[in-house]
């Protein structure tokens, strides 16, 4: 039998991100997670490596003001195409384990602060 070889993180995010959204634990779109996020709704935020500057100003700084952890993610366009979007730069995870699995899957790029 041949050794398996752990998929790299942004693979794993990927995947996790992909079962979030076909069971509905995973919000798309910066209005959608700031609404979320002022109602206390998630449990972390993943962050596409080139989100925009909005979505920076409008998502990350709410999200640390509430004590939302943030997890780096790989581009927009790379999350977009695995949700079957065009580029995502935020997704809001409802779920705890979800996000723990998240966490754990790219255990260097978890922030809590700006």
């Amino acid at each position: 039998m041949g050794a398996r070889t752990e998929a790299p993180p942004a693979e794993r995010i990927l995947r996790l991100l992909g079962l979030g959204f076909r069971s509905g634990q995973v919000v798309i779109g910066v209005d959608q997670i700031r609404t979320g996020l002022k109602h206390d709704q998630f449990a972390c935020i993943v962050v596409a490596s080139d989100a925009s500057p909005r979505a920076h100003d409008k998502v990350v700084r709410l999200a640390v003001g509430r004590g939302v952890p943030l997890i780096g993610g790989p581009s927009a366009e790379t999350i977009g195409s695995r949700l079957g979007r065009p580029g995502v730069m935020v997704v809001g995870v409802l779920d705890r384990a979800l996000a723990r699995g998240l966490a754990d899957a790219a255990p260097g790029s978890v922030q809590t602060e700006a």
